[in-house]
């Protein structure tokens, strides 16, 4: 029970091969050149949009070095930028978010900026729902990043929802009328007055049924739990899902399938590299915005050998869900979030990932955290990474059944999250094989933090620098499996194992 089904997280439920989109267009016909010098930012932008209008297909970006002035946008479904490939295709941008869009600050208050935790030189989302986040960055009317709008009133009620249990494949609906095979809907959950949804995304019991909650403002203003999902199969009242339910649908937290903004589906980055301007890290929540590729209100995207340099934040999930990063590299100076996965991110794999050691000290003041996954986000897997900085952090904001399997790290970042925004871990976090190289504990041997979780397969770690205490009192029912080894566990790769297992 300490380790969740993630079986068919990724584009397509776990697809090995990602979409193909046969018509394709080079670049250099809208007017870019790779020469390094000419500002191709409009001719690729000008391409992905051409694209787009046309029902979809492939902009190719051949080797060479393109420079952008400007950050680079796929907005509409079955679009991909592909490149020559990650070491033969770069893209030089010479500018930051801050610079392109303005200054974003937190929607919590003080100085921080969002631009730390949000946004990317490469920006996949749909062009509406785009156009309005930067509309009210522009207006300093600092907006939610989810699939319900800046204010989260975008949607309406489609069905309602009978009781269900965690796992099930199959709901009942009250009125499946606006239901289809193939559209993908949003399972919401609200909260109640007690909090026993929160509770039960930590596993029950005494010790999350004994927390204090009321003054976790940050926490509560994530509620409710928005979880898209498409539809498999209609049979009279009986819905099938693409995926389990992630969670209980019990009547007091008010289960029901909802619209949302439309989303971007289909489209991805392949082949490239993107190197920003080489730039000192800024002090920590101060980022200007040399970020990289990011994925919001996504669903069956994709993100293909593509490396960042020279980055302060890496590759972004935000309100993106079943997408796949693969064969991804972070390197250069060292980054604050080299991987973020936040504000509801679900059933994402990103595997075979590289975080490079930074090749700059790190200025005072900065901050390194590594993996990251917050703000109710469920169900994600990193598998197979080479991680030679960094940590397995979570910003608190009760994450819940995410899975590192199978990654070698050098485990010297930090964690972060305000204190308001809750617990670092709900139930079901599991850490399988996981070899640490500097024997460091913190945030990756788990059986005294995360309740109803699992580590399985580490080698002998203590605890040193950053040490926390966990959020429930009593016992975690966490489980310390083959500890003090190293490859010892079978299967060695969580996430391959319970892909391969029959549905």
């Amino acid at each position: 029970p300490q380790i969740p089904y993630i079986g068919r997280a990724g584009c397509r439920v776990g697809a090995r091969r990602l979409p193909h989109h046969p018509r394709t267009t080079d670049v250099r016909d809208f007017g870019a050149v790779p020469d390094g010098t000419t500002d191709s930012a409009p001719a690729i932008n000008r391409a992905l949009a051409a694209a787009g209008r046309a029902g979809g297909g492939t902009v190719t970006l051949p080797p060479g070095t393109f420079r952008i002035d400007d950050l680079i946008r796929i907005g509409h479904s079955n679009v991909v930028l592909r490149g020559a490939g990650s070491t033969r295709t770069t893209l030089h941008a010479t500018k930051n978010l801050t610079e392109l869009i303005g200054v974003y600050g937190s929607r919590y208050g003080g100085d921080k900026s969002s631009w730390s935790w949000a946004g990317g030189l490469i920006w996949l989302a749909p062009t509406a729902r785009w156009t309005s986040l930067v509309a009210a960055i522009r207006a300093k009317t600092w907006p939610f990043e989810g699939w319900t709008g800046n204010r989260r009133d975008q949607w309406r009620t489609l069905t309602t929802l009978a009781p269900a249990r965690q796992g099930s494949w199959t709901v009942t609906a009250d009125d499946p009328s606006a239901l289809r095979p193939g559209t993908l809907v949003l399972l919401r959950l609200a909260d109640d007055p007690d909090h026993t949804l929160l509770e039960h995304m930590c596993g029950g019991g005494p010790g999350p049924e004994a927390y204090t909650w009321e003054d976790k403002t940050k926490l509560t203003s994530y509620v409710p739990y928005e979880w898209p999902v498409r539809i498999a199969r209609v049979h009279g009242r009986e819905v099938t899902l693409e995926r389990p339910l992630p969670l209980d649908l019990r009547p007091e937290w008010d289960p029901r399938l909802t619209s949302h903004v439309p989303e971007l589906t289909g489209s991805g980055v392949e082949g490239l590299t993107l190197e920003a301007t080489q730039t000192p890290q800024q002090p920590h929540l101060l980022d200007k915005g040399h970020n990289g590729v990011v994925l919001q209100c996504t669903y069956d995207c994709w993100v293909d050998d593509v490396t960042v340099r020279h980055v302060d934040n890496g590759f972004g999930l935000v309100a993106a869900s079943a997408c796949t990063l693969r064969h991804t590299r972070v390197a250069g100076r060292g980054s604050h979030h080299p991987y973020f996965c936040r504000e509801g991110s679900h059933d994402n794999l990103i595997e075979d990932f590289t975080i490079e050691a930074r090749t700059t000290p790190a200025p005072p003041g900065t901050q390194l955290h590594g993996i990251n996954v917050e703000g109710l986000s469920s169900h994600n897997v990193w598998s197979r990474g080479d991680m030679r900085t960094g940590t397995f952090d979570s910003h608190r904001g009760l994450p819940f059944a995410n899975v590192r399997t199978d990654i070698t790290v050098h485990n010297d970042g930090r964690h972060g999250g305000d204190a308001s925004a809750g617990p670092l871990f709900g139930a079901r976090f599991t850490h399988w094989n996981v070899r640490v190289t500097n024997g460091r504990a913190g945030m990756i041997r788990l059986d005294g933090l995360a309740p109803y979780s699992a580590t399985v397969g580490l080698n002998e770690v203590r605890e040193f620098d950053q040490i926390d205490v966990p959020d429930f009192a009593g016992d975690l029912h966490s489980r310390l499996e083959l500890y003090g080894t190293t490859d010892a566990v079978r299967p060695r790769n969580l996430y391959d194992a319970q892909r391969a297992l029959p549905r």
